[in-house]
């Protein structure tokens, strides 16, 4: 076997390696986060309908009846997937896995830029039309409204749960189950702490974090999908190994292999890698920086007199 098929069965190994031991951490951010997001919505419009008159009241089963039929749809989405994906075999099983990675990053980036622009003005959006709402008496508008809400945030939770190999082995082990039921409980803290309205915490100070931290986890999975396509020999490695920082942190390991997944970080990268990562944050910059215009003439606009 010559050098160069060494390198590349060492890699795959290594990237092996690395992907099958399942990271807790990565599992209890995105339920955390998306659970949070969720959380939100269901907070603002049960605050809006419990606070109300009496007829406002009235909507309050419509409301958990949103939310049931959003769940049920999230987990529907989830184990469509999963079938999904057993009835595929050989090369178009590791095709299908890898798109799913990358479209989890795409859904990742784009839920960073909807929040950008509609965070600021989400509670009064959304009350407004839920004034409507019971206005008209549509009460199946808050069902549905709250239905495509949890179903979005779950929905888009089962993709990037698939996406870091979350079923994809066809077992899932109880750490796996742990990591989500502890998520969705750190979210269900963050919510509470955030409602109490203190000047330390604001739901604007924690989406800029969070908003930060999704990124690099994106980055992570686009690393992941590069890596992916690599061994499968779609991508060209360009250079095998440019460097390599085990020693100060191997990416293998416990704490390494959670740097890696929430930040794109590898110990030995390709030149392909170091490539791919630059790209990504350059175009994560020119969204943004699109974004911010974008939102700088809405205001500049807004503020003009008619």
């Amino acid at each position: 076997m010559s050098r160069a098929a060494l390198q590349h069965v060492h890699r795959a190994a290594h990237t092996a390696e690395r992907a099958g031991g399942f990271d807790m951490g990565q599992v209890l951010f995105i339920v955390w986060r998306e659970s949070v997001e969720a959380l939100l919505v269901v907070g603002i419009l049960y605050a809006w309908l419990k606070n109300g008159d009496h007829q406002a009241r009235r909507g309050l089963p419509y409301l958990w009846f949103g939310v049931a039929a959003g769940l049920l749809a999230a987990v529907g989405l989830g184990a469509a997937l999963i079938g999904f994906t057993e009835v595929l075999s050989g090369n178009a099983q590791d095709y299908f896995q890898t798109a799913m990675v990358l479209v989890a990053c795409v859904l990742i980036v784009q839920m960073v830029l909807w929040m950008k622009r509609h965070g600021r003005t989400l509670k009064r959006d959304m009350e407004t039309s839920l004034q409507k709402t019971t206005q008209d008496g549509h009460w199946w508008g808050i069902a549905l409204l709250v239905a495509l809400a949890i179903a979005r945030e779950g929905s888009e939770t089962a993709v990037f749960l698939y996406g870091v190999g979350f079923g994809q082995s066809g077992h899932v082990a109880a750490s796996q189950y742990a990591a989500i039921i502890i998520g969705f409980g750190l979210a269900l803290l963050t919510f509470y702490v955030l409602q109490l309205g203190g000047k330390v915490f604001s739901w604007r100070a924690f989406f800029r974090v969070t908003e930060i931290m999704l990124l690099f986890l994106a980055a992570g999975l686009f690393q992941t999908g590069v890596d992916k396509l690599i061994d499968m020999e779609v991508l060209p490695v360009i250079v095998n190994q440019v460097w390599n920082t085990s020693a100060i942190l191997d990416d293998s390991s416990t704490f390494g292999s959670l740097v890696a997944t929430l930040t794109g970080y590898r110990a030995h990268p390709a030149g392909m890698n170091l490539v791919a990562y630059a790209v990504y944050w350059i175009v994560i910059y020119l969204l943004l920086r699109r974004s911010n215009s974008r939102m700088a003439q809405k205001q500049k606009a807004a503020g003009r007199p008619a």
